[in-house]
């Protein structure tokens, strides 16, 4: 059995076969380390560029070569030679190779690129390039030598030196494919990010993005804070917390499911713009939008309201769409979402007027919700269900599917938002809005709740939920409350879920394709 170049079919490979070679890698290694070369033994390599930079520094030198030249083509060649002169020093992953005899060309596959590399006997001396020939696909080397362009015009470099860095004792995979792949790639994230380019640059761009929106929040004045994950009272959300144990205390302790309670307290302490961005934990299912454990930012605003936070998402996405893509039109899909132009706004109430047919200003009553969701056959729980949860059932029935360009959807009624300002002129309804996009929650903001004696009663509703089995229900947080009862000033807040902004700007259809190592079922299970 040959390893000589990259396995199109390696995912295809028996366990006996995949030993085989793995043995044979092994014992390379072993007359290595017989010969004293071991590269386990290497500590380090100095290189003094990427490929990426390498290719750019080339094609701007070539540029100006010819520009300097004109049509003297013995000036151009000479200032091309001129080019040679410097060496590189690069490191990276041999992906494959393409044996000439005595000449060889690789690709070598660094944090940025691939770049091809031009390895001949005369240059690196013929006792390494003996040795390099044993060298197998996706071992780590670092290379010497000049960049050129060759006769076929591909900007390569042209080694004067080798060094083997780490030996690779397994096979690595062309490319995977299908739904079976798809869930091995996630599994082996280490080899996904190896062998699909556009895996590392979907990860980048997620550094990308977070690094977009500090910047873009720092500039307001905002001040980032890190708060805990292990919390006694795992408020500020509807979602089922996971419950652990603290051996030191000897009590038990629940993964937050929300960053909102801690962040307000600061905001009672005159921290006036607040943000984090943490992970959070959700005993919840997974499909292609959740995650058990995901990252949110959650920042908070002092003498400002809903209306206040919907100006700052707006921009806030516009900012980051235009940092990191350098547009504003962001293919999803099938469709291009605008973030140029002004961002729908529209009342929970007028948008099921609008899509479900249902005017709900004439409905006073729970009978009367029961009844209409009866008769669009909405399913419901007359425990645990009143009027405004009816409202949000036909909203999520009827008009969700309909918000593919970005949307503020405001004014949801009290029952489903225990946390958020009533709306002065209309108790019913609180000052909350959520962005969709693409038919989906973007994010969810309020003009937060700092009546204590308003959010006292809103936390025992929730409690009465969770005697009724409601997992979902928060329970009076009596550390929060005292925060409240010190005196929180006018307040707007926002929740965004940052996987799926970055779903959305990397055209990801999956919350796991933007998650480096998403939550999978273990496989002794």
């Amino acid at each position: 059995m040959t390893d000589e170049t990259l396995n199109p079919a390696a995912e295809e490979l028996s366990g006996e076969e995949i030993n085989e070679l793995k043995k044979i890698r092994m014992d390379k290694l072993e007359a290595l380390k017989a010969e004293g070369k071991n590269p386990f033994l290497i500590t380090k390599f100095d290189w003094n560029t990427t490929t990426a930079d390498l290719k750019a520094f080339y094609i701007a030198e070539e540029d100006k070569a010819k520009a300097a030249a004109g049509d003297d083509s013995d000036a151009l060649a000479a200032a091309l030679e001129k080019i040679k002169e410097t060496k590189w020093r690069v490191a990276g992953r041999i992906l494959s190779r393409r044996d000439m005899g005595k000449a060889n060309f690789i690709d070598l596959q660094d944090s940025t690129e691939r770049m091809q590399v031009y390895i001949r006997s005369n240059d690196v001396g013929d006792e390494t390039f003996s040795d390099f020939k044993k060298w197998d696909i996706g071992d780590i080397v670092g290379v010497e030598g000049f960049v050129f362009r060759t006769r076929r015009g591909e900007i390569s470099l042209h080694a004067t030196s080798l060094t083997l860095l780490s030996k690779s004792l397994l096979p690595l995979p062309e490319k995977w494919h299908g739904l079976k792949d798809r869930d091995q790639r996630y599994r082996q994230r280490y080899v996904d990010l190896i062998v699909n380019p556009e895996v590392r640059r979907t990860m980048i761009n997620r550094s990308k993005i977070i690094s977009s929106i500090r910047r873009y929040l720092d500039a307001q004045g905002f001040v980032e804070v890190e708060t805990p994950m292990l919390v006694h009272n795992a408020g500020g959300a509807a979602a089922r917390p996971f419950n652990t144990h603290f051996n030191a205390l000897g009590e038990d302790v629940k993964l937050r499911i929300s960053l909102e309670l801690y962040l307000k307290r600061l905001i009672v302490g005159g921290i006036d713009r607040v943000y984090e961005i943490g992970r959070v934990f959700r005993n919840e299912g997974l499909d292609t939008r959740h995650n058990p454990e995901f990252t949110m930012m959650e920042l908070y605003q002092a003498y400002t309201d809903y209306h206040g936070m919907m100006d700052l998402t707006e921009n806030l996405y516009r900012h980051v769409a235009n940092e990191v893509l350098g547009t504003t039109q962001v293919p999803f899909g099938d469709v291009i979402i605008d973030l140029g132009k002004p961002f729908e706004r529209i009342t929970m109430v007028d948008a099921v007027k609008k899509y479900a047919g249902v005017d709900w200003n004439g409905v006073k009553t729970d009978a009367e919700a029961f009844k209409i969701a009866d008769e669009k056959h909405i399913e419901y729980d007359k425990n645990r269900h009143k009027k405004g949860d009816i409202l949000n059932l036909l909203f999520e029935e009827f008009v969700e599917e309909h918000l593919v360009q970005p949307t503020f959807v405001t004014d949801h009624p009290v029952e489903i938002s225990p946390l958020t300002k009533r709306k002065p002129d209309n108790p019913d309804y609180v000052e909350r809005f959520e962005m969709y996009i693409n038919c989906g929650e973007m994010c969810n903001a309020y003009s937060e709740l700092n009546d204590p004696v308003d959010q006292r009663e809103r936390f025992m509703r929730q409690e009465e939920l969770l005697k009724l089995g409601d997992e979902e229900a928060n329970s009076i947080d009596e550390d929060f409350m005292r925060a409240l009862e010190i005196g929180m000033p006018p307040t707007g807040g926002i929740g965004f879920g940052i996987d799926r902004m970055v779903m959305l700007l990397t055209n990801s259809q999956s919350i796991r394709d933007v998650l480096l190592f998403p939550t999978m079922k273990s496989l002794d299970k």
